[in-house]
């Protein structure tokens, strides 16, 4: 393995230390070049590292900054992309420990699930369908290690583009029996709608952001492939999150996924 920048590997390392002690940490922005957003994924990869070395495998992909305004609130025009694991996986209703995800927020998505590997240099729509076995409504559970969510887009693309823990549907939909773009979203909150959307919210389509990030990541040298998980993006405003929460998404023609947070941490830590 290469021996990672310097300013790489302590920006890596101020991540790391959040995650392991449980306590945000200050921005990581200072320690690499200013808007260098190709530092900032070496900081993802080497983290990526780690976590394969304690033996977390690779699950799939999430797809972040689909929506133009927070584009335009972190100053990028593109969107970006983070790593699932196994560990970040959680059935549909299981509860989810409130220390597991540090400042929790939630937000409800089309996952993907993909039949065929996405190798070409520049990908169609048609190539995404085609290669997608199912879709499921999904919970993502974001978080940032970065304290009170001080981040730009440098910060949160080395913090693994926020990803913090994932909860899909049970009822494989495909793709020929949706129309994702006009789908409606709502997230409820103990039967209380905290937010609403539609596919459109996703760089116009969720399909248009599966195109984005296979093309991306070939050109990166991790195609995807089959049996990998993606993540589109939010249809709607990410939301809060409280111990004890129960979370509903529902999506239009892919039906039903729950989200629930124990109520403390191990020592009662309710943060």
């Amino acid at each position: 393995m290469n021996t990672p920048d310097p300013a790489v590997a302590r920006a890596a390392e101020r991540l790391d230390t959040a995650r392991r002690t449980g306590v945000p940490c200050d921005p990581v922005r200072d320690l690499l070049p200013p808007g260098d957003l190709a530092a900032a994924y070496a900081v993802q990869t080497l983290l990526a590292d780690r976590s394969r070395a304690e033996g977390h495998r690779v699950t799939g992909w999430k797809i972040g900054l689909t929506s133009a305004a927070v584009q335009a609130q972190l100053g990028v025009d593109t969107p970006d992309f983070g790593r699932l694991t196994d560990d970040m996986a959680v059935p549909d209703g299981a509860e989810i420990p409130w220390d597991a995800v540090l400042q929790a927020r939630a937000e409800a998505e089309v996952a993907l699930v993909l039949e065929h590997d996405l190798t070409h240099d520049r990908h169609t729509v048609a190539d995404v369908i085609r290669a997608t076995a199912f879709a499921l409504p999904a919970v993502e559970v974001v978080g940032s290690r970065i304290r009170d969510w001080d981040i730009s887009a440098v910060d949160t693309i080395a913090d693994n583009a926020s990803a913090g823990a994932y909860v899909l549907g049970t009822r494989p939909v495909p793709l020929g029996a949706l129309d994702l773009r006009t789908a409606g979203m709502v997230l409820e909150r103990h039967g209380e709608p905290v937010s609403t959307g539609a596919g459109a919210a996703c760089l116009g389509h969720p399909l248009h952001a599966a195109v984005w990030l296979a093309d991306t990541l070939v050109r990166l040298g991790h195609p995807l492939r089959a049996g990998d998980t993606v993540l589109t993006g939010a249809l709607g405003p990410m939301t809060t999150v409280e111990p004890g929460d129960v979370l509903e998404a529902r999506i239009d023609g892919l039906g039903s996924v729950r989200a629930r947070f124990g109520r403390t941490g191990p020592e009662g830590d309710t943060r």
